[in-house]
């Protein structure tokens, strides 16, 4: 940064700022006291070395070093400016180095928001590649009750939701990340297994514990799809958007259900989890002008999950 300038104090005789490069280039020779070593290892000449000390020392009108022949000592007036700007140069590298992190999206923090059935499996692994990839990037993990995804993206509550629709809103973007089996579950002691289900239809008479099929959204357009083509409307006894209230109601024998197949991963040991044919997305959702580089990043990452996830040891945990 040779236009890079650093303030004075009462030291200064003809000059309000030196070119920070002319400290480095001093602190460098205080260090070594010797004209070769330093140029060496700030990678330039040794005349040049020499006109960049004189003009410091002209530009403040002091004496910075003794010079002879054989060696090269530190006045007073040098030994106090060294000791001075060491710290402060010391603070300006970690200014830039801190400046070029945020630059580079690898500082600053992420708000996430996300569905319950991604947060066993697909959620802690994108969390794990940020803190691998991104150690200084603070993640908050929001996972909505009353408010949108939508909504809080476009207030600017999250900047970014793992969801199972895509956006609506023309200001938002978004991604779809893979395809996973809905799942039929069951308590552990039902009738009903993998090998001797047929269809939906099996289950025309049970009680059901679902999400509101009230709900305007993809997903719930895709459970009530189902259960048309199987020629039936499920008596819901039970109504929660909460996953894991669900699967513990199933769990007690309190009825059946039908969710992403993602949940297993966060069931509990007493229900069976039954995979059906018809297959639910998942998406990420971003503001379309949100120009972040910590967005970017993170974006970049959730991909290389998903993609593991579709392709290789990751499809295994879908299926």
């Amino acid at each position: 940064m040779k236009n890079a300038t650093i303030g004075l104090t009462n030291a200064q005789t003809k000059s309000q700022a030196v070119d920070i490069q002319q400290i480095r280039y001093f602190l460098a020779l205080a260090e070594e006291l010797h004209f070769w070593n330093t140029a060496e290892k700030m990678f330039i000449t040794q005349s040049a070395l020499s006109r960049q000390i004189k003009a410091l020392e002209e530009e403040l009108g002091v004496q910075l070093f003794e010079r002879s022949k054989r060696s090269v000592k530190l006045t007073q007036a040098g030994a106090f400016l060294r000791d001075r700007w060491l710290p402060l140069l010391e603070e300006i590298n970690r200014t830039h180095r801190q400046a070029r992190k945020i630059h580079e999206g690898a500082f600053g923090s992420i708000s996430i928001g996300y569905p319950g059935s991604v947060a066993y499996s697909f959620l802690p692994e994108v969390v794990s590649r940020v803190a691998q990839t991104l150690p200084e990037l603070k993640v908050e993990l929001v996972e909505p009750m009353d408010i949108s995804f939508e909504e809080l993206l476009l207030n600017f509550q999250i900047d970014l939701a793992i969801r199972r629709d895509p956006a609506e809103n023309p200001a938002l973007q978004s991604l779809c990340l893979y395809s996973e089996p809905f799942a039929l579950i069951v308590p552990q002691g039902h009738w009903l297994t993998q090998e001797n289900f047929t269809g939906l239809q099996d289950v025309r008479e049970e009680k059901f514990i679902l999400s509101g099929l009230h709900h305007r959204t993809l997903y719930v357009n895709s459970l009530r799809q189902m259960f048309k083509e199987n020629d039936f409307t499920p008596n819901v006894y039970i109504e929660s958007d909460f996953g894991a209230m669900i699967l513990g109601l199933v769990a007690r024998g309190l009825g059946i259900t039908v969710m992403p197949s993602s949940y297993a991963f966060g069931a509990p040991p007493n229900v069976r989890f039954i995979h059906l044919p018809q297959k639910v997305n998942l998406y990420v959702t971003w503001r379309k002008d949100d120009t972040s580089a910590v967005l970017k990043n993170v974006l970049e990452l959730v991909q290389q999950v998903a993609q593991e996830y579709k392709t290789g040891a990751g499809s295994s945990l879908l299926f």
